[in-house]
């Protein structure tokens, strides 16, 4: 039996991964390559390839992470300079939070430590952008911090950037398929309980009276008496 605190399930799902990411810093090369990765492991992803992007991120891109089952935020150094970007995760992490997504960092050239805390490079980007909209620096602090602190994927630990990539779709495959297992355990009880009853129908037993179907149980009639199961 689920948890009373766990998060309810979204059933809209469309993808399996969204990823965020800043496409001046990584679209034709660290980006596309992870793509390529997933693509080649079956695993349907949605990047976003729109290049005249608003202040004001579109209803649809909202959607879109909300039906996908893992998303992929890759922080690179000038992640923080997009409103864009921002409430990408902003919306990420509600998913994370409504609905259990599964969210993975990855750091790409950049130290997490600031990303966690908006300093250095990345933090004079996250400066500018904040001098903009004061409104939401609060909320974007926070989900810049929150998302630094889950356990994610550094591009100056895992070398070459040939390995990280293959290390990403690896650990998104094995997300997934413990999700798709998880999932199915109903359906392989209601199998193994039909292959029951085929057994029991096979014995040809002359205690077998009748079996029937009320509701989502089965009830057998043996000899004169109604036996669920």
């Amino acid at each position: 039996m689920a948890s009373s605190s766990s998060p309810p399930r979204n059933d809209k799902k469309m993808h399996d991964v969204f990823v965020s990411f800043r496409g001046e810093d990584t679209r034709d090369n660290f980006t596309s390559h992870l793509f390529s990765a997933l693509f080649q492991n079956n695993i349907e992803t949605f990047i976003d390839n729109d290049l005249k992007r608003g202040d004001e991120i579109s209803e649809s891109l909202l959607g879109t992470i909300e039906a996908s089952t893992i998303s992929i935020i890759i922080f690179s150094e000038k992640y923080a300079s997009s409103k864009w970007c921002l409430d990408e995760l902003l919306k990420i992490l509600e998913c994370k939070r409504n609905y259990g997504q599964i969210v993975i960092p990855v750091f790409y050239r950049v130290d997490p430590s600031r990303v966690r805390k908006q300093i250095g490079s990345f933090g004079d980007s996250f400066f500018i952008l904040k001098e903009r909209f004061p409104y939401k620096t609060r909320n974007w602090r926070s989900a810049l911090t929150e998302a630094a602190n889950l356990s994610g994927f550094d591009s100056r630990v895992i070398r070459p950037e040939s390995k990280l990539v293959a290390e990403i779709a690896n650990e998104v495959s094995e997300r997934l398929d413990d999700i798709f297992q998880s999932e199915n355990k109903d359906l392989v009880r209601v199998e193994r309980r039909i292959k029951e009853i085929e057994s029991l129908l096979r014995t040809g037993s002359a205690g077998v009276l009748q079996i029937g179907d009320l509701g989502d149980r089965w009830y057998r009639q043996d000899n004169n008496r109604w036996c669920c199961f």
